[in-house]
């Protein structure tokens, strides 16, 4: 299932109470199609960048909600009884595309490392409990140029190098 992001924008003068039945409603939706909402943000009364006529008024500040869900991707079609709650300014479904989930979010290199990473752990573990652990840094402050092995390079008049 693909990971969308529903933005919700109500009317500023909206009750927390009737806020949270309208995210609750969405999200028995949600879980009626077998989907999973992963994170839910409020962002507070927001300023519009311009009013949102209704039948009540023009409105310039709403308070914004973000519901990130997996659900199927005909769910969009199932939100259009959306349209008709008065409690909302606008609504939005928009898929996030190139996101990894699951299985596919690790690849082989990541499980690899983390494999390497859980067979060192039982090892140093100990060494960290007493307090023998010690800090690698100090020991490799020598130079490094004790690695290669040195020769000159002398030149002849044709400019050919000669070892």
């Amino acid at each position: 299932m693909p990971l969308y992001d529903c933005m919700l924008l109500l009317k500023p003068h909206v009750t927390k109470e009737r806020l949270m039945d309208l995210v609750a409603r969405v999200g028995k939706h949600v879980y009626r199609r077998n989907g999973v909402i992963t994170d839910m943000k409020s962002f507070g009364v927001v300023q519009l960048g311009y009013g949102i006529k209704k039948l009540d008024g023009r409105h310039y500040k709403g308070q914004l909600m973000q519901m990130s869900m997996m659900v199927t991707p005909n769910f969009n079609k199932e939100l259009h009884y959306l349209n008709k709650e008065d409690r909302l300014l606008r609504w939005l479904l928009v898929k996030q595309r190139n996101t990894k989930y699951g299985m596919e979010f690790l690849d082989e290199d990541d499980v690899k490392s983390e494999m390497n990473q859980l067979r060192r752990r039982p090892q140093n573990y100990g060494r960290i409990l007493d307090g023998d652990e010690e800090d690698d840094d100090e020991e490799d402050d020598d130079d490094d140029d004790d690695d290669y092995e040195e020769y000159e390079v002398n030149q002849d008049e044709d400019g050919k190098e000669e070892k």
